[in-house]
């Protein structure tokens, strides 16, 4: 008999679709019900082909308190806005640990949440402690201690791990530019003018340049790694990707480091990390990961120029797994005291 029982609020959408997978073959965490607007009355295959024929669950119309009743988890796959309204709800009238995927726990500057969301935050009595950043490589221990985990984005984690190292071991001063390519699954299930298939598939157009939602949630992260004077500059871009994305940060450091205490910073920083490898003998790709949890990250040195050397750090992710659900599953395994990698090992395919 499973240990744990979880429920997913929010469950029809491409994120929800990966919990919902890894949860239906987790060694210890049952799954027992998925809330959603759409599909109510259906099996859950009737959102997700690919589940068809494992379990019998119906989407259901429920209210939070219901979703969550006898739950030791919830998993929240809504959109902006709605997730801080039904966060509140569960923190006061249930026991369940949240994990939510969305992005009104993240920040902690109520400024930033209105400038970069738009609006006002439903909930900002929370904002200030009351989540605990989801980055396990980062925030492990508050993890396993938290009631409430505000996951990372998918932009976020890749761009943070691949900065990481350079923060941890003190050598990030200033500012840095990223180009980050993603896949179309990130755009959600519903399609618009610039996300569907046609639009898409033979296309490369970058969208919210230096306006990123997660611009802010990056600055707030890598500043409490280490980072000094931290600023970024960021232009996402849509690819003709189901799934991935790559990004490249360019990040100066004094000249008079020696190269190899990069090597060295890369290498302490993931130092027994289970999910994030440098490979040994190519630099990060996405169809190393597409499919998986994993995240690779590595790094190149230009030449000096005026006292400085530029240091163009490489990630990528799959980002509906290690940049979404994936992620969210790890810190349900953190909060729940399970061994963190549960169901996430799978190294995916090939090509």
């Amino acid at each position: 008999m499973k240990r744990f029982k979880a429920s997913i609020i929010g469950g029809s959408g491409y994120g929800a679709a990966e919990l919902i997978r890894r949860i239906l073959i987790h060694p210890e965490v049952e799954l027992v019900r998925v809330a959603s607007i759409d599909y109510v009355g259906e099996l859950l295959s009737a959102a997700h082909p690919h589940l068809e024929g494992r379990t019998e669950l119906r989407f259901e119309k429920l209210e939070p308190e219901e979703a969550a009743a006898g739950c030791d988890v919830v998993l929240l796959g809504l959109p902006h806005k709605v997730a801080a309204n039904v966060v509140p709800r569960l923190l006061k009238n249930t026991q369940a640990k949240i994990v939510d995927l969305s992005g009104d726990f993240r920040l902690r500057d109520v400024a930033a949440y209105e400038k970069f969301y738009g609006g006002k935050h439903p909930a900002p009595e929370l904002l200030d402690g009351a989540a605990v950043y989801g980055l396990p490589e980062l925030n492990r221990e508050a993890i396993r201690n938290a009631r409430l985990v505000a996951s990372p984005g998918c932009f976020a984690t890749t761009i943070l791990l691949g900065l990481l190292p350079l923060a941890k071991a003190g050598l990030l001063d200033g500012s840095v530019e990223t180009v980050g390519i993603t896949g179309s699954s990130g755009s959600g299930v519903a399609a618009s003018a610039t996300t569907h298939h046609p639009v898409r598939a033979q296309n490369l157009r970058t969208y919210k340049p230096l306006s990123h939602q997660h611009m802010p949630e990056i600055t707030e992260t890598i500043t409490s790694a280490g980072a000094r004077n931290f600023g970024i500059n960021f232009v996402p871009v849509s690819a003709p990707l189901t799934r991935g994305i790559f990004a490249t940060s360019f990040a100066r450091i004094d000249a008079s480091v020696p190269t190899e205490r990069v090597g060295e910073a890369f290498a302490a920083a993931y130092e027994g990390e289970r999910f994030v490898r440098r490979p040994k003998k190519r630099l990060p790709e996405v169809v190393a990961v597409a499919g998986t949890n994993y995240a690779e990250v590595g790094f190149e040195l230009g030449p000096v120029e005026d006292g400085k050397r530029t240091v163009a750090c490489f990630s990528a992710i799959d980002n509906l797994i290690k940049g979404g659900a994936g992620q969210g599953i790890q810190s349900m395994n953190l909060v729940l005291g399970l061994d963190e990698a549960l169901t996430l090992e799978d190294p995916g395919g090939y090509p």
